[in-house]
């Protein structure tokens, strides 16, 4: 049997196709088996990512966040919960949400294994990302500990969410670039529409600190006992927070007119309507949890939207670049050499 070469192994020609490096340990594993595991490694790294949100939130609307009072064992010399009256489910719901950090961990070992192994023709910078779920997973697990150590303070319940939608952001770049070209990075779109998305990005990231200040003053501090908010009037730090999505959805309506008007390539608009229609309900949502006193289902659902919102940003930017060769005979490649050549 001969063995395999260096060269990149690439499934049929269509748009969207994952390329791998042939495996000379894993030889019976041809390029369709290597990409579909590829394909699960990083989904799964991404909504993992945004699960983890998702149980975070559970644990502070649920008033879970101080259910295990130790860490890493919920209680002293008691590494799993227990079902008692006194506490009810409340460590059952903070423990499943410190047992999804492993799941976590799991994906983004898999994704740096399959980086390094199958992926490197990406390039060093593709590796270099693929590190990042991994280093912000150890670091959130650190954070954790000390948020419960420190009984929910909201300096440090803010940075710990913060972190995860940045790793999901990451999660989305990581897969856009799975499935795109593996040449150098350029850009897909007019220079004008990138300079409009990287204000709307860096504003959005001050929608998500905003949103975690104004959860810090509100009620839901994620413990039913006594715990430290933030001294600040909650309808200022609502109103503040809505000045700065109002800023956001500008930003947002010039990017769609600057992409319209340059005919630049379908995945950007996409992409960005997408984020739209996501502002959109984070908006109402928000509205509507404001009017009626924040009852605890609707915010969950906002939580939804903020764990998909840094995703979808990091998507549209994504969006904005490719890394396909100019020459490759893909409609997506035409795409970005018409968007070119109209500048």
């Amino acid at each position: 049997m001969s063995r395999p070469t260096d060269s990149v192994t690439r499934l049929p020609e269509r748009q969207g196709r994952i390329t791998t490096l042939p495996d000379r340990r894993l030889t019976s594993w041809g390029p369709q088996r290597r990409a579909r595991l590829a394909a699960i490694v990083f989904w799964g790294n991404l909504l993992s990512q945004v699960g983890i949100i998702l149980s975070g939130a559970a644990v502070r609307l649920t008033s879970s966040g101080l259910g295990c009072s130790t860490w890493p064992n919920c209680k002293p010399g008691q590494f799993t919960p227990e079902l008692t009256m006194a506490s009810g489910i409340h460590p059952f719901v903070e423990f499943g949400n410190r047992t999804l950090t492993g799941v976590l961990s799991v994906f983004a070992i898999a994704v740096l294994l399959v980086t390094w192994r199958w992926l490197g023709h990406k390039g060093a910078g593709f590796r270099r990302l693929a590190w990042i779920p991994l280093i912000g997973t150890a670091l959130q697990a650190m954070i954790g500990a000390f948020v419960v150590w420190l009984d929910l303070h909201p300096g440090l319940v803010s940075p710990h969410f913060l972190i995860s939608p940045l790793l999901g952001a990451v999660s989305m770049v990581l897969l856009v670039r799975l499935y795109d070209g593996d040449g150098r990075v350029r850009l897909a779109v007019p220079a004008r529409a990138m300079a409009v998305f990287v204000p709307l990005a860096a504003v959005g990231f001050v929608v998500l600190v905003l949103g975690t200040i104004v959860t810090g003053t509100g009620p839901h501090s994620g413990d039913s006992g006594d715990v430290t908010r933030i001294a600040m009037n909650p309808l200022i730090a609502a109103r503040v927070h809505a000045i700065a999505v109002y800023v956001f959805c500008a930003l947002l309506a010039a990017l769609l007119v600057v992409l319209h008007r340059s005919h630049a390539r379908r995945e950007a608009i996409v992409a960005a309507w997408w984020l739209v229609a996501l502002t959109l309900a984070q908006g109402i949502i928000g509205y509507v949890q404001y009017f009626l006193g924040l009852p605890e289902l609707v915010v969950f659902f906002h939580m939804i939207g903020a764990a998909l919102f840094a995703a979808t940003i990091a998507w549209v930017g994504a969006r904005l670049v490719t890394w396909q060769d100019p020459d490759s005979d893909t409609p997506a490649a035409h795409l970005a050499h018409d968007s070119t050549e109209a500048r």
